[in-house]
């Protein structure tokens, strides 16, 4: 399927707010409360200012500060492996200087095989002591890999993601990826670094607290003579945030002319975070966009006018914002879900429309995607919408949703034929559960998809696709040779040529290219 982006009457959208908006979610996956990463902003920008930075500089504070921790739900599924509930494991990380050896140490045994039993705990600090060590260090340079793919697919500039690489840099040295240290370290890093964990502590204890904190770590985590400025600062600086609604205030303070996207760029971006929300779990990587792309054509089989359909593809593409609010140990269970877990899922479309709702001018896609999970006859969720009081969008994005969640594997079973997929959802609307005009056009976009045969990057062989699309699900050398009915040898060996071939050297990271070019989407 193909599109011709034709924008809703009235869009214009401010790359700031897409931004801003995109970083309530990052809040969620860190274990935060929305607008941690706005307001850690606007902190740094109020140091910024007072160390008398100029316009440019201040335009790369803006928006690293938004973007630092985008990429930290990139290996949740690694972070849940070992850490249980990689939500609450961000979460708590701030409060530990983790450079130092005795709470780097408390940190990781507090949280290692969080949730488990105690000899499965065990033997998890038995492989931590061997692999797991490695693999944190991984993830880290992991986070800065993804934020930089997506500061290069919004188009921030170099100056920005050079200053994202040293997000997780310590004035010690101690840091990651390339261990700078002291004034090596880019003034924006430096400032956002502060101001996120100052944050924190502000919150659960005031400017005490976040003073306290500053000090402590002053000449290990952060620069001495910033910590200075701060504590002499920081009643000023938090007084100034406590007087203003710090949506409006992120929106109003970037600091260079208010960028407004254009269609096909807006349309770019929101690709881009599509792929970003869908990257947090193996199971959903691509669904997004093929939801997007499902949809959008269901809407041209129904005849919606033009504004309506790219309403709906834009719905689509934002509608599982709110999955990044649930943990991985959640969304990656092989098993059943127990009742709190269960209600923890019904929560993310609820959270979907709640982040959208900040910014007037994404709201309306967020009136739409908030109804993925809403059923004709009220039993669906959050709200438990029923009849006509779900739109018309709202109930074709459910339907194409529904379809193509069948079409992909979950932990807890395989993918669905196509034919199988489509009785499901016939008999959905059977039961009352999905419009009959809304499914069938779903059926129909889906049914005429053509396959074109095509080349694909980095030299893959089509089996080594078949291969990488089971890698980045998270199945190991064995569960692919099983899946695929050859040998482990076998199995192994693609493996390796595909993580040669794309330059990589983990699962997260092929996931990455995986997302980046589209491989997850049946063909």
């Amino acid at each position: 399927m193909s599109h011709v982006s034709i924008a809703p009457a009235g869009t214009r959208v401010r790359l700031a707010e897409l931004v801003a908006t995109l970083s309530l979610g990052t809040d969620l996956g860190m274990g935060q409360p929305m607008e941690h990463v706005i307001r850690q902003s606007l902190i740094a920008l109020r140091l910024a200012e007072r160390l008398g930075l100029g316009e440019a500089e201040r335009r790369v504070v803006y928006y690293v500060g938004l973007l630092a921790w985008v990429g930290c739900h990139v290996d949740a599924y690694e972070q849940a492996k070992w850490f249980g509930d990689d939500t609450v494991f961000k979460g708590d990380q701030r409060r530990y200087d983790t450079g130092r050896p005795l709470p780097a140490a408390a940190f990781v045994l507090g949280h290692l095989g969080s949730g488990r039993s105690l000899l499965e705990r065990a033997r998890l600090g038995v492989a931590f002591f061997g692999d797991g060590r490695r693999a944190v260090q991984e993830m880290m340079e992991n986070h800065w890999l993804a934020t930089n793919e997506l500061a290069t697919r919004l188009e921030l500039g170099e100056e920005v993601r050079d200053s994202l690489y040293q997000t997780f840099e310590r004035w010690d040295g101690k840091g990651v990826p390339a261990q700078a240290r002291g004034p090596e370290i880019a003034p924006a890093a430096r400032l956002v670094s502060l101001a996120d964990v100052v944050e924190v502590f502000h919150r659960a204890g005031g400017v005490e607290a976040a003073v306290a904190v500053a000090r402590e770590r002053s000449g290990t985590q952060f620069d001495p003579e910033l910590v200075e400025l701060f504590c002499a600062e920081a009643p000023e600086v938090f007084a100034e945030l406590e007087s203003v609604a710090s949506w409006d205030a992120v929106i109003g303070a970037e600091p260079a002319l208010a960028v407004v996207l254009s269609e096909e760029r807006f349309e770019r971006a929101l690709e881009a975070i599509a792929d970003f929300v869908d990257v947090k779990s193996p199971w959903t990587i691509g669904h997004s966009r093929a939801v997007a792309a499902l949809a959008e054509e269901a809407a041209r089989i129904s005849g919606m006018p033009n504004d309506d359909v790219a309403l709906v593809r834009r719905a689509a593409l934002l509608h599982d914002l709110g999955r990044l609010g649930v943990a991985n140990s959640i969304w990656d269970k092989p098993g059943s879900l127990t009742a709190a877990e269960m209600e923890r899922v019904r929560l993310h479309p609820y959270l979907t429309g709640r982040m959208l709702a900040f910014s007037p001018a994404l709201a309306k896609f967020g009136e739409v995607a908030v109804q993925h999970h809403e059923r004709l006859d009220g039993s669906g969720y959050p709200r438990g919408l029923a009849g006509n009081a779900i739109t018309p969008a709202g109930k074709l994005l459910a339907a194409a949703d529904a379809y193509h969640a069948m079409r992909e594997p979950r932990p807890h079973r395989p993918a669905l034929t196509a034919e199988a997929a489509a009785g499901e959802l016939r008999a959905g609307v059977r039961r009352g559960l999905f419009a009959a005009d809304a499914a069938e056009a779903v059926l129909r976009a889906a049914g005429h998809r053509i396959g074109r045969r095509r080349e694909l990057p980095a030299g893959l062989t089509a089996r080594e696709l078949e291969v990488l699309r089971l890698l980045v699900r998270g199945l190991s050398n064995k569960e692919i040779a099983e899946q695929l009915v050859i040998s482990r040898k076998t199995a192994g060996t693609h493996v390796e040529h595909i993580y040669a071939k794309l330059g990589v050297s983990n699962r997260a990271r092929a996931s990455l290219f995986a997302m980046k070019h589209g491989l997850m989407a049946d063909e």
